[in-house]
């Protein structure tokens, strides 16, 4: 009697998740992005909009990173 108590319950809460479901439809204009903006790279907390900043911390960064430059 529990198991079909269960199976029932199990097979109502799989029928009333399809009524959940809606269509998906994307409406697209023609040249226009409704994305959301891009953020600068350099915008974020360590540089705080200070392009050279950034540049020179991604230009050391690279350096960093470069085996000829560790070796020797």
């Amino acid at each position: 009697m529990f198991t079909k108590s269960m199976l029932c319950a199990a097979l109502a809460a799989f029928a009333l998740t399809a009524c959940g479901e809606y269509p998906q439809t994307v409406v697209y204009k023609q040249g226009e992005y409704h994305g959301k903006t891009d953020a600068r790279p350099y915008d974020g907390p360590p540089w705080n909009g200070d392009k050279a900043k950034w540049e020179n911390d991604i230009r050391g960064r690279a350096q960093n990173q470069n085996e000829y430059k560790r070796v020797n």
